[in-house]
């Protein structure tokens, strides 16, 4: 399976869910590039923003972060996605002020932690990374980085959680937010590294990021929570929103495959005799199991991608070096796509599932 043609099935998947409202030509200087060409690209086009006073945050917030009845804030920490939240604030009286436990108040949580860049301008007032939040929920994440826990040591009323890393690669504290919004903040991340791309030498960095670039442990679960929790409405109107008020966008609310082609499957790399990967998918067609058969370079710890013919995203599964055979009980039957990236080469296959 090439890359254009893996392309053409994301987009298919993709366009009707994640289009956003950048005016007309706003990438076309990104066309056609990936890797370290696009992220400078983008940054080119979304550097030089409108630099927002801290203070105007709070009134910012009634048009980027406010639910549809147009009083109360969408607080991606307390929110319960399907559900009915302990508490909800409403705009501009709900703000902190003091705070004692969940639910007191809402403050402007910084989600790319101030410390990490030096509490420096722009970065300090640049609205798509600052969220508003519960105080004492932004309090218990404070600087840690987001990551995954199994066995968190606290759990917040929408179930967020700190504990330690259960994230290979890292193994510090850090804060789990809801699935909902794991998207939402890989793409934030994003944000933060294309729009600060080279303008980051003097940034401190944290257990997460190298500058404003996510460190490798970091990058791979952003992306697994990119590709697994993909753009919503609120986020496409938060685009929109800050756009107004700052003259730039983010380019992966607004273009997902931008990750992709950046950081992941899409990254178009050089391939040479003594670094090529291969892959054999069988039995072929696969009835039960799947083995998958890499050979060329130790691929441990990485994910296949499964993808059906409308480009949707169907499996995610772990593969080793050598061998993995994978359950694919509960397929329909038809034509699927395997998509792997080992050191930073994207290769698949195709494969079929039969009916019994």
């Amino acid at each position: 399976m090439t890359k254009g043609s893996l392309t053409v099935l994301l987009l298919v998947c993709l366009a009707g869910t994640t289009a956003g409202q950048p005016p007309e030509g706003y990438y076309n200087s990104a066309a056609g590039l990936t890797g370290n060409a696009l992220q400078q690209s983008l940054h080119d086009i979304i550097d030089e923003h409108t630099q927002l006073e801290y203070s105007a945050l709070w009134q910012c917030f009634s048009t980027t972060d406010v639910r549809s009845d147009g009083v109360t804030i969408w607080d991606i920490y307390s929110d319960v996605p399907d559900g009915t939240p302990v508490y909800v604030y409403t705009l501009f009286s709900g703000q902190c002020g003091n705070y004692d436990s969940e639910g007191d108040c809402y403050n402007r949580e910084h989600s790319f932690p101030k410390s990490w860049f030096n509490d420096a301008l722009p970065m300090y007032t640049d609205l798509f990374h600052i969220y508003p939040t519960d105080g004492w929920v932004n309090n218990k994440r404070g600087n840690l980085p987001y990551g995954e826990t199994s066995s968190p040591s606290w759990t917040s009323t929408n179930g967020s959680m700190v504990g330690p890393s259960s994230v290979a690669g890292y193994t510090g504290a850090v804060f789990e937010p809801v699935d909902e919004y794991k998207g939402d903040l890989a793409r934030t991340f994003f944000y933060m590294a294309a729009r600060y791309y080279g303008e980051d030498s003097q940034w401190p960095g944290s257990d997460m990021t190298e500058g404003a670039e996510p460190k490798p442990w970091a990058l791979a679960m952003l992306l697994t929570w990119h590709r697994a929790d993909t753009v919503s409405f609120k986020e496409r109107n938060r685009n929109n929103a800050v756009y107004k008020y700052q003259g730039n966008r983010n380019p992966f609310i607004d273009e997902p495959l931008y990750a992709e082609k950046i950081w992941g499957t899409l990254n178009a790399i050089e391939e040479t005799a003594e670094n090529r990967v291969s892959i054999a998918l069988y039995p072929n067609p696969a009835q039960d199991y799947l083995n998958i058969s890499i050979t060329g370079y130790i691929c441990n710890k990485t994910l296949a991608y499964i993808y059906d013919t409308d480009g949707c995203l169907v499996s995610m599964v772990p593969v080793d070096d050598s061998t993995t055979r994978i359950s694919i009980e509960g397929f329909s039957p038809g034509i699927y796509f395997l998509h792997i990236t080992c050191d930073r080469q994207a290769i698949g296959g195709v494969f079929a599932v039969t009916g019994r």
